[in-house]
């Protein structure tokens, strides 16, 4: 196969720090995207139950949600690849509104075959775009700098919870501690917000006409077939660096159930899960920030960077699912009758720290893994799949947890079985590291062998085999 070089154009416009056109500019309106739908969901999804006082309506839309996830979570790189990123996004992001208008629907009819449905119909759009964001935000940034780049997008979509948060807890705050669901006027914000993030998908640039400052294209795709895409996304269930990071996947959106439904949505009044959502998402902006600038800079090797970036995790992570033990060991028969409110002072502040420390944990968590995803391709087509099949056993995973809890599994057993698969993911993906993931000299000295390295130190971008 030939290779070739990228042309890298002298061009000053390359480095104004707002170009359109730029990694960074682009990797902000997937998170403004991200702030409106997702992240406004997750708001809602953080109250406990959707807002309502029986979550069992909520958990069962949530349980069709992620198995439709699970499924279009791996089709959806396909769909990136085919459709291109502004088509994908707008498309899936137009099932967020329709899954909150489904509860908007059910404050007046408790039927819960609406939320099912829409719950199912946002599974799909959600595996497009989670799909096609992982591609973005692990391809278009320069190799040293995913790290900041994830946790810049990281921030924004996190923002979007932390507003998200304050509309039940504005909208509700005087109404009695007693209160059962949320405002009709809750929804309708939710709603209104993630009409906009479609709005904000239709500007976002394909891969090839987003340039890098140095004059590269951020990734070289040329858009896939059906056939190709079919056969890329069966080799992915037997690709060894998939499978180190199994576990990892699964465990990243299961402990959902357990924090949203069992401690803010058992714990505390209606306002205050409101407040509580505020600091999850907050405390998810401060960890993606800290996680993200080790995984930059705190050493030369990348290598090293991951590794650290692992033992950081794992300590904390084994710290903070301790707190949580020592929490739960209160109400192991699932009862508190007693709920918290905000302005109780003393008997708040431990809850209220374990359940920032959740947040935390859960972005420093979720974005080492999209690092080391970004670790292994420089290609937006590859990523793609490999996002995909991410969010595809995360949501598998989120589809199972949700109906754990619906049948009532023991909150003491649905904290340890979210320990012992967050404990199980360290030590693989540190071998994944060790493994698969090569340091940037080495793999300018491997294209140099190979002769795909011009006489300038540009590596050519064809494509290898993964």
């Amino acid at each position: 196969m030939a290779s070739f070089t990228q042309e890298k154009p002298q061009n000053a416009q390359l480095h104004k720090p707002w170009r359109f056109n730029s990694p960074f500019v682009q990797v902000l309106l997937v998170g403004l995207v991200c702030f409106c739908c997702p992240g406004m969901f997750n708001a809602l999804s953080g109250m406990g139950g959707g807002g309502q006082l029986d979550p069992t309506a909520a958990s069962n839309a949530n349980t069709a949600l992620y198995a439709a996830f699970s499924i279009s979570g791996v089709l959806g790189g396909a769909a990136f690849n085919l459709l291109g990123p502004r088509l994908t996004l707008f498309l899936a992001a137009l099932t967020y509104p329709l899954y909150v208008s489904s509860f908007l629907y059910y404050n007046h009819d408790k039927s819960q075959i609406f939320p099912i449905i829409a719950g199912g119909v946002l599974g799909v759009g959600a595996g497009l775009l989670w799909a096609g964001q992982g591609a973005i935000m692990t391809s278009y940034p320069p190799q040293d700098r995913k790290g900041s780049y994830i946790s810049l997008f990281w921030t924004i979509f996190n923002l979007g919870g932390v507003i998200g948060g304050l509309i039940p807890f504005t909208l509700n705050y005087h109404r009695s501690s007693g209160a059962a669901s949320v405002t009709d006027s809750t929804y309708i914000a939710f709603m209104c917000f993630m009409v906009i993030g479609a709005l904000f998908a239709l500007i976002i640039l394909p891969p090839s006409k987003v340039i890098r400052n140095d004059g590269t294209s951020a990734s070289r795709v040329i858009y896939s077939d059906v056939r190709t895409e079919s056969i890329e996304i069966v080799k992915l269930f037997s690709n060894w660096k998939m499978l180190l990071m199994l576990p990892a996947s699964w465990a990243s959106n299961f402990f959902y159930t357990y924090q949203f439904n069992n401690v803010n949505g058992k714990l505390f009044t209606l306002r205050t899960k409101g407040l509580n959502n505020v600091a999850y998402w907050g405390a998810q902006m401060v960890g993606s920030l800290g996680i993200g600038y080790l995984l930059d800079f705190s050493f030369t090797s990348r290598r090293v960077r991951g590794l650290f970036g692992v033992a950081i995790v794992a300590v904390l992570g084994t710290a903070i699912w301790g707190g949580g033990l020592a929490n739960q060991l209160r109400y192991t028969d699932g009862e508190w009758t007693d709920l918290i409110d905000f302005k109780e002072g003393g008997r708040y502040a431990g809850p209220f720290v374990l359940y920032f420390s959740f947040g935390l944990l859960d972005a420093m968590f979720q974005s080492l893994v999209y690092w080391v995803i970004g670790a292994l391709a420089d290609d937006s087509e590859i990523l793609s799949r490999y996002s995909g099949f991410y969010k595809s056993i995360q949501s598998a995973g989120a589809a199972v947890a949700w109906q754990v809890d619906t049948h009532h599994t023991p909150l003491l057993t649905q904290l340890i079985i979210n320990w012992v698969l967050t404990t199980i993911s360290y030590p693989l993906l540190a071998l994944l590291l060790i493994w698969a993931v090569k340091d940037e000299k080495t793999l300018v000295e491997t294209a140099a062998s190979a002769g795909e390295i011009d006489i300038q130190g540009n590596i050519g971008s064809e494509k290898t085999s993964v």
